[in-house]
């Protein structure tokens, strides 16, 4: 997998803008930056710095991590066009990472074997995106596949006192974390995405996973 490396890693799929640059499997820097509808201003900026923090051009890069959702449609996007316009420059693959498995994959560092959790991101004024997944030989794996449930009926869905993630409420114990961070999805394209590279960028489109519906005032 060394021919993987640097990695820029980009995650733009909720507030956090964050990227990364994995220099291999033990070193890596990252910049995050945390406020409403700033991707558009911030990511090429700090992929910038992060370059120039590291000593490396973009050239030098040798693969593209990108967060393809679900989450911010508008995030998701901005994402992924800096990603393909990246690698498109430098002739480069993009290795496209599940948000959510990156997330678990953070999160279930910090947790027992065995241990269950759920991921719960808000989709709309009504439904979470939602996974499940137990952590087993030191790996998270999924349950449920990701889906949308209703938040009136989300304390039904998620078993009550199993811990969860990102920012649903309920009776479960919540942990209100934004996810994943850059490098998580660094650290997820190396060790399982491999199989995912490509270099047909235009094939290349987010998982919005519900339909975008534009409201307009009545």
């Amino acid at each position: 997998m060394d021919d993987l490396f640097p990695i820029l890693a980009v995650e733009t799929s909720d507030l956090l803008c964050g990227v990364a640059l994995i220099l291999n499997e033990k070193d890596s820097l990252e910049m995050n930056f945390t406020q409403k509808h700033v991707h558009s201003q911030k990511l090429i900026q700090i992929i910038e710095q992060i370059l120039k923090s590291a000593d490396k051009e973009v050239n030098d890069l040798n693969s593209i991590a990108v967060s393809m959702g679900p989450g911010s449609f508008t995030g998701l996007r901005i994402g992924l066009a800096v990603a393909k316009g990246t690698a498109f420059g430098i002739n480069r693959p993009i290795i496209p990472v599940p948000t959510f498995n990156a997330f678990a994959h953070q999160i279930s560092k910090y947790l027992p074997d065995s241990a269950k959790f759920s991921i719960a991101v808000s989709a709309s004024t009504d439904e979470y995106y939602h996974e499940r997944f137990v952590k087993k030989n030191m790996k998270a794996v999924s349950i449920n596949d990701l889906g949308l449930i209703s938040k009136s009926e989300a304390a039904k869905t998620i078993p009550e006192g199993e811990m969860v993630f990102g920012n649903f409420i309920g009776n479960s114990e919540k942990f209100n974390i934004k996810g994943p961070a850059a490098v998580s999805v660094g650290e997820w394209a190396y060790l399982y995405g491999k199989d995912l590279l490509t270099f047909e960028y235009d094939y290349l489109e987010p998982n919005y996973f519900k339909k975008f519906i534009v409201k307009g005032k009545r």
